[in-house]
């Protein structure tokens, strides 16, 4: 699968580690191709970098992970993103896109003709570079309406290394899922659990 990957900091840059290692090629769309945040991805077989409307042209599926006020900027970026899969990896806990409460719904607005789906935003770099604790694989979760952007993002869930990538709903609860990774960030980083932390669906 070709995905392009924009934002190239520590989630960006531990799924395109993953994804290039499960065979996926990558493409990091960044500003400039030949200096940029990450520039040692290039040593990772699979992974190239160029502009970022270079990269979503090539690209059958984007991760964006970037910061949430950016959003507007790189949807014009991006050019034509008719009929590609954007997922969106960014929560807006300290920023918000202009005049809307999130990405998810900035991009429902701005990315005319994308499937849209929310997946890779509840858990800390730390995990997605290493999915594994003790033995015990991490969980992920999604949300979006588009069953095409969730099957998807739940396959690459997998080629990431996590155990199951489980459904929170549909376009609505793509804010349920941000609060979900507050839980996280509260628990990890404010209530001193550390980031070595992971939420595990348990059934009976």
């Amino acid at each position: 699968m070709n995905i392009a990957v924009i934002g190239t900091g520590n989630v960006g840059g531990a799924l395109a580690k993953k994804w290039a290692q499960a065979g996926h090629q990558i493409t990091l769309g960044v500003r400039n191709p030949t200096e940029f945040k990450g520039k040692e991805l290039l040593k990772e077989k699979n992974i190239t970098a160029g502009s970022i409307e270079e990269a979503v042209k090539n690209a059958e599926v984007i991760l964006l992970a970037a910061v949430p006020q950016a959003t507007e900027d790189i949807v014009k970026y991006m050019g034509n993103v008719s009929g590609k899969v954007i997922i969106d990896a960014m929560n807006s806990v300290r920023t918000k896109p202009e005049g809307y409460n999130n990405s998810f719904e900035a991009l429902k607005t701005l990315a005319a003709g994308a499937e849209i789906v929310k997946c890779f935003n509840s858990v800390g770099f730390n995990v997605m570079a290493d999915t594994s604790f003790n033995g015990i694989k991490a969980d992920m979760y999604m949300a979006g309406s588009s069953e095409r952007a969730k099957e998807i993002a739940k396959q690459l869930a997998f080629d990431a290394g996590f155990e199951n990538c489980y459904n929170f709903g549909g376009d609505d609860k793509a804010a349920l899922l941000e609060q979900f990774a507050l839980c996280w960030i509260n628990l990890a980083m404010m209530q001193g659990q550390g980031r070595e932390t992971i939420f595990k669906l348990i059934k009976r």
